[in-house]
């Protein structure tokens, strides 16, 4: 398991290149290296704690996607909010450094977990998506922050599938295809960014949804 170790702590360095988004310039390397692991170390949601590893605040650091709304640069930070023990994750696109707190993007979704739905003698690592609302969100307002939300029509399924995850690392392939590599960010408190499920109800809010 020695190489395996080696790949994962290069893997990790290559994420964590600066400026942000360097990774791509080192695509091909990225994907062996994430192939060797999820090969040798497929995650599994389903065992005590495995959840409780999942949770937290994740920032995206390599994408194989050429959307511009999955894309990894020194100009933005694309965070990736998971809490299961809630049902409930975000989406957050916001400028990093000192101007983060003063304007983001934000998709809200509910997360559900299906153990039972896993093949037999398979990991299980499938969670189901269903994206709520999203929007503008603005600066921190008293104890809230100002917001422009509203509903997002999500007309067909959308998944992800966990494929390797530990404390620093996490991998995981979406509905369409799309392989994800993303870091964890411990300085990134999950009950800060989240927003408040009494927040005012998505119909009330005019703008139109962030990016999915």
């Amino acid at each position: 398991m020695e190489h395996v170790n080696q790949g994962r702590q290069e893997l990790i360095g290559l994420l964590r290149q600066e400026p942000r988004g360097a990774a791509r310039q080192q695509e091909e390397r990225v994907r062996q290296l994430i192939g060797t692991l999820e090969r040798a170390t497929p995650a599994d949601l389903a065992p005590p704690g495995a959840l409780e590893l999942l949770e937290g605040v994740w920032e995206l650091r390599w994408s194989s996607s050429k959307q511009p709304y999955l894309a990894v640069g020194p100009w933005l930070e694309n965070l990736q909010l998971l809490a299961p023990s809630q049902g409930r994750a975000m989406n957050l696109l916001r400028l990093p450094g000192a101007l983060a707190p003063l304007a983001g993007i934000a998709v809200e979704a509910a997360l559900s977990l299906n153990p039972g739905e896993a093949p037999a003698g398979a990991p299980f690592q499938r969670v189901q998506v269903r994206f709520q609302r999203g929007g503008w969100l603005g600066p921190p307002l008293g104890r809230g922050r100002l917001q422009l939300l509203r509903d997002v029509q999500q007309p067909f399924p959308a998944w992800l599938d966990i494929t390797v995850l530990d404390q620093e690392l996490r991998v995981c392939r979406g509905n369409a295809g799309t392989l994800f590599a993303l870091l964890r960010r411990p300085d990134l408190a999950l009950s800060e960014l989240l927003l408040p499920i009494t927040s005012a109800p998505a119909s009330e809010s005019p703008a139109g949804p962030g990016p999915v």
